[in-house]
């Protein structure tokens, strides 16, 4: 047995609450290395000495490159627990407690690994809408100027001593006029990115976090675009810049001004005096930009001004959640703080934080629901785009990707190819519009919140960050691409499994192209395959006691003899 490969964490991703009856949890071995690992459980202040145990098999769910990943469901009364494993080779067995290994299990209750109470206030509360949760990312300046268009002209406006500007001519009453083409693609949340006022055209450099950009529009019309987004069954969330402001924030204004006499001294992080407005800077700022100082989040007058603003906008318009920028560089009571006010004034507002690496210490249920998901977006421009990895290596990937957290917070990631940050996805793509295909669906049928970043679905292309946010194409549109989206959105808006199940990989074959997983829960399950190959496949599956529905068409298929299409996927309700 090679034991330095085995790990079990308790309060993690390898042990959690998936509600107040059910406790799941993980196990980590070398890959190919166990027959059978049993987990074994008690009640930690069982009145007997020893305790009774309750043994159950742990599946295997899934392995990557270098592991397996085992798992059990304890479904008990039990409040308090205490567990430990049993590992087998075939050859021999060995225990696993919270006190090491040992041949027998001779240490007492209080030395296995423990989950000390199942506590309703630490499972984390992640709105009920948002695994059902299918995303338009907009960036404003560069969508619409009215129905369908985008006049790509600048705008320059002078108002109380302040310059505002845009590149594209995007405006609220763009987006508002073009709800007809953003429901037809069947999305059902809006994100925006940042609209207050704000000198740059995108926006991200804050002089008034309670006025909406002179260039796009005015409160009234933003409130009317909430209004007909809701009525149509879409929700909205907005982009919050609480990191850093601009340098035309009131406060940093008025530290230029008086320098250390300012109130609002202690407002920015590391800030000496008197303050050099140039380069080299003697105040942090966001990536060494002068005009964005950054914000001192450890002030509590500074929690108190950002949580006026996370409530404010909800009560006064009605927005549905926050999606965070540089959340990664704000303390985490900050947070923590923000949540609790936000989620005081509407219980089920979204909270997602950018935040580019793994985020298990944001996702505890104390600060955010979800983090942009980036690694899957590099894990599909290397296997849809570039072709640089192979199909074991690709699922091997997204299996490491989803264990990263408890089930329930994966549902929620927000996964994406591309965003106004990143390159385009279709410029990766050596295949064009078929590689790009293939990542939409798999996007669409993969564990996590699917965000369309506004005109993947007209092929928009670019490099470099003028051609990535380049203006809506409205004039020159591709049905067919529309069409491709708006159907698997729709599917996947139909299948609960779709939404909330777990994912369990079903086919790796290398040699044909092929590539099939399961998603399902209690109550549905769906199988999805993938041809990767330049060939139309017939695949043979060997499912038991079993009928599989195309979902496209609804028509009952033999099982034993699947033809999957070259260079795209079916999807299949399974039926028992």
């Amino acid at each position: 047995m090679q034991l330095q490969a085995v790990l079990h964490v308790p309060l993690s991703n390898y042990a959690f609450a998936a509600d107040q009856t059910a406790l799941v949890i993980r196990l980590r071995t070398a890959k190919d290395d166990m027959r059978q690992c049993s987990l074994y459980y008690g009640d930690r202040v069982c009145e007997k000495d020893p305790i009774d145990v309750t043994e159950i098999n742990m599946k295997k769910i899934a392995s990557d490159h270098l592991f397996d990943y085992y798992e059990a469901e304890i479904k008990d009364d039990y409040t308090r627990v205490c567990y430990y494993f049993k590992l087998e080779d075939g050859k021999e067995h060995i225990f696993y407690s919270g006190y090491g290994f040992s041949q027998e299990m001779k240490c007492s209750r209080t030395q296995y690994f423990q989950f000390p109470y199942i506590r309703r206030e630490d499972i984390p509360k992640i709105p009920a809408w948002a695994k059902e949760m299918v995303m338009y990312h907009i960036f404003p300046d560069s969508f619409a100027t009215e129905k369908n268009r985008i006049s790509e002209k600048e705008c320059c406006i002078e108002k109380e001593g302040k310059v505002y500007k845009s590149h594209q001519g995007g405006t609220l009453k763009g987006i508002m006029e073009s709800l007809d083409y953003i429901a037809g693609l069947g999305v059902n949340c809006v994100y925006l990115n940042p609209i207050f006022a704000a000198e740059s055209y995108h926006k991200y450099d804050t002089i008034d976090y309670f006025r909406i950009d002179p260039c796009f529009g005015t409160l009234e019309e933003f409130k009317e675009l909430v209004k007909r987004l809701h009525e149509r069954g879409i929700r909205i969330i907005l982009d919050g810049v609480f990191n850093h402001c601009g340098a035309g924030f009131f406060a940093f204004q008025d530290v230029l001004e008086k320098g250390e006499n300012s109130p609002y001294r202690n407002w920015f992080y590391q800030m000496e005096f008197p303050v050099h407005f140039a380069k080299p800077l003697n105040y942090e700022a966001f990536a060494y930009v002068k005009e964005m100082p950054k914000l001192n989040t450890g002030n509590p007058e500074v929690v108190e001004y950002f949580k006026k603003v996370g409530t404010w906008w909800i009560e006064e318009t009605d927005i549905d959640g926050w999606r965070l920028d540089v959340a990664n560089e704000i303390n985490h009571d900050f947070w923590r703080e923000f949540r609790k006010a936000v989620r005081t004034v509407k219980k089920d507002a979204v909270l997602i934080g950018e935040i580019w690496e793994d985020s298990e210490v944001w996702l505890m249920g104390d600060q955010f629901d979800s983090t942009m998901n980036y690694t899957f977006s590099y894990i599909c421009r290397e296997f849809f785009a570039e072709h640089d990895i192979s199909l074991k290596e690709f699922d091997e990937k997204i299996n490491r990707m989803l264990l990263r957290y408890p089930h329930p917070v994966s549902m929620v990631q927000m996964n994406f190819l591309d965003t106004h940050d990143v390159p385009r996805f279709l410029s990766y793509c050596k295949n064009g519009m078929e590689d790009l295909k293939q990542a939409v669906f798999f996007m669409m049928m993969c564990v996590g919140i699917p965000s369309v970043f506004y005109g993947d679905e007209q092929l928009i292309e670019g490099m470099t960050e003028p051609e990535y946010r380049k203006p809506m194409p409205w004039n020159s549109r591709n049905p067919q691409m529309e069409a491709f989206f708006e159907k698997w959105i729709k599917i996947r808006r139909e299948f609960p499994a779709l939404q909330e199940g777990k994912y369990e990989t079903a086919m790796v074959d290398e040699e044909q192209g092929i590539y099939g997983f399961r998603r399902f829960t209690k109550e549905q399950e769906v199988l999805v395959l993938l041809n990767t190959s330049s060939q139309e496949k017939q695949v043979e599956l060997s499912e038991t006691g079993k009928r599989l529905i195309d979902i496209e068409n609804g028509i009952e298929c033999d099982k034993k003899e699947i033809i999957i299409p070259k260079g795209t996927g079916k999807v299949y309700q399974c039926l028992t």
